[in-house]
């Protein structure tokens, strides 16, 4: 068997820290008062611890408990209690003869019950108690600890409401004594020779203070008899407690510097991101400048582009120009060279017919063209 029980959620284990540590601890050093000299049965005493601290005061002590594993590691926790025995049972059937003991306690119990067994397991309590006995049972307010928190406890079967649980005690128990449980946080002041149970509570803050009421009970805790005589005459009207380490305070301690260092590290975070935003910034103001530096030269090239093709149409037009001058030089050129051509011809011609030999052939010539007419003729 394993030396540590696991922690379910279902029961309270030691070394659980906590709200849920303070509750239950509580609850048992309440009791103490109500247990000393006396037969106890614990019920639902789950490991064990609760009933080994009622056995420092009581005459006899005996925890059941349904789980045979937390009752078998009692067993061999608390051995050396010779007061102190351990018996797996459930909270409906327990295995004890009618007025067995003088004090039953029964803390975080019956609400894990089904609500047809709730009447079957405080009716097997006043069974086994004396006459003059009492009942101690503590069940979560299903108001507060259910309905205000949206939460919903898988192993609670019913968590019954203050009248409900207020009449099933009533069928076998006349007397009853309420009190409320809740998480405290506030300033204690103690007197060093004050001697009774003298208290005063207040609340408020720096505007108003006003006498405190109590608070909305998150657990009911019930003092309950069969006959009102059996009641002790004066309860504390106020019980407090703290863990003897104060572990509890220095979680919370711990929390808050846990809390201040992420807030300097969120505070840090958010400088590099007021640096990086501005560094984002200069390089957005970057982008825009070159941007227009680009959108400049892209204008630049634009105009540029445009002179280079009206330059190109220009030359392909001087071009053609040329072109076509060259063309027409060439035929101006073969012209000249024609006329040059004709005109030396004539002047042949011219200076043939003015020599001497021309004169000579003329009249024959004009002859042989006569001839030629007759003859055509």
């Amino acid at each position: 068997m394993s030396d540590d029980l696991e922690f379910t959620g279902e029961r309270f284990v030691p070394g659980i820290t906590g709200e849920i540590a303070h509750e239950h601890w509580h609850r048992y050093a309440f009791a103490r008062r109500h247990v000393a000299g006396r037969r106890v049965l614990d019920v639902a005493c789950g490991e064990g611890y609760g009933s080994a601290l009622l056995a420092e005061v009581a005459a006899q002590v005996t925890g059941i408990d349904i789980a045979e594993d937390a009752i078998a590691r009692a067993r061999i926790v608390y051995a050396a209690r010779p007061n102190l025995r351990f018996d797996s049972s459930a909270a409906a059937a327990l295995p004890l003869p009618d007025g067995a003991v003088d004090v039953v306690v029964s803390f975080e119990t019956i609400e894990h019950l089904p609500a047809v067994d709730q009447p079957r397991m405080l009716a097997e309590i006043a069974r086994v108690l004396a006459p003059n006995g009492l009942l101690l049972l503590s069940s979560p307010n299903p108001v507060e600890y259910s309905d205000a928190r949206g939460y919903r406890n898988p192993f609670h079967l019913h968590e019954p409401p203050r009248e409900e649980l207020d009449a099933l005690l009533a069928i076998a128990f006349q007397a009853r004594r309420w009190y409320r449980q809740r998480r405290y946080f506030g300033s204690a002041l103690w007197s060093e020779d004050a001697t009774g149970c003298v208290f005063e509570a207040w609340s408020g803050d720096a505007v108003e203070v006003v006498a405190a009421t109590p608070p909305a009970a998150m657990y009911h805790v019930v003092l309950a008899a069969k006959v009102a005589s059996a009641l002790p005459p004066s309860e504390p009207a106020l019980s407090l407690f703290s863990d003897g380490d104060e572990s509890e305070l220095r979680r919370i301690d711990a929390r808050e510097s846990e809390i201040l260092r992420l807030d300097g590290l969120l505070g840090e975070r958010d400088a590099a991101l007021d640096r990086q935003t501005g560094h984002i910034i200069h390089l957005e103001e970057l982008v825009v400048h070159r941007d227009r530096v680009v959108a400049e030269r892209d204008s630049q090239l634009a105009a540029s582009e445009a002179l280079r093709n009206a330059m190109s149409a220009e030359r392909d037009r001087a071009v053609h120009a040329c072109a076509e001058a060259q063309r027409a030089t060439a035929a101006f050129s073969a012209e000249c060279g024609r006329l040059e051509r004709a005109l030396t011809a004539q002047e042949r011609i011219i200076a043939y017919r003015q020599s001497a030999r021309w004169w000579l052939e003329l009249p024959w010539l004009r002859l042989r063209l006569w001839w030629q007419h007759v003859r055509g003729t």
